[in-house]
């Protein structure tokens, strides 16, 4: 995973003044309280939050238990990928764990961006790679 934030990050310094305009023109900055829910199991993830500050974790429940995936830090990226991607209800939670804000970009609207910037699609395609 750190390898992929790596590439992420170097991405995001190389955009161009206007694609880190057309970034900052979608995103929006969202503040949550330790214990809340940035998405919850059974939920369609429509936006991708940036970690500007604190914790989250990413879970799922297995006979009644909670199985934690991931712990997200400062500069990771938060969002349960197979959601975002099919437009499917999530089978993971994504949970504060301390106060957290969080850059949140919502998916149409990162996806109508793209279009004028082609330093986006080159993100989107590597981010994941």
């Amino acid at each position: 995973m750190k390898r992929h934030l790596k590439k992420i990050n170097a991405l995001i310094e190389n955009f161009d003044v206007e694609t880190e305009l057309a970034l900052q023109s979608v995103s929006k900055t969202k503040k949550y309280k330790k214990g809340e829910f940035l998405l919850y199991q059974g939920e369609i993830c429509k936006s991708s939050f940036w970690i500007e500050e604190g914790i989250t974790r990413k879970y799922y429940m297995n006979d009644k238990k909670e199985v934690t995936t991931e712990l997200l830090f400062k500069h990771d990226l938060a969002v349960a990928f197979s959601s975002y991607v099919s437009n499917q209800p999530s089978l993971e939670f994504i949970q504060a764990i301390t106060d957290v804000t969080v850059s949140c970009i919502d998916k149409n609207s990162f996806r109508d961006i793209k279009e004028n910037h082609p330093q986006l699609i080159q993100f989107t395609i590597r981010k994941f790679l």
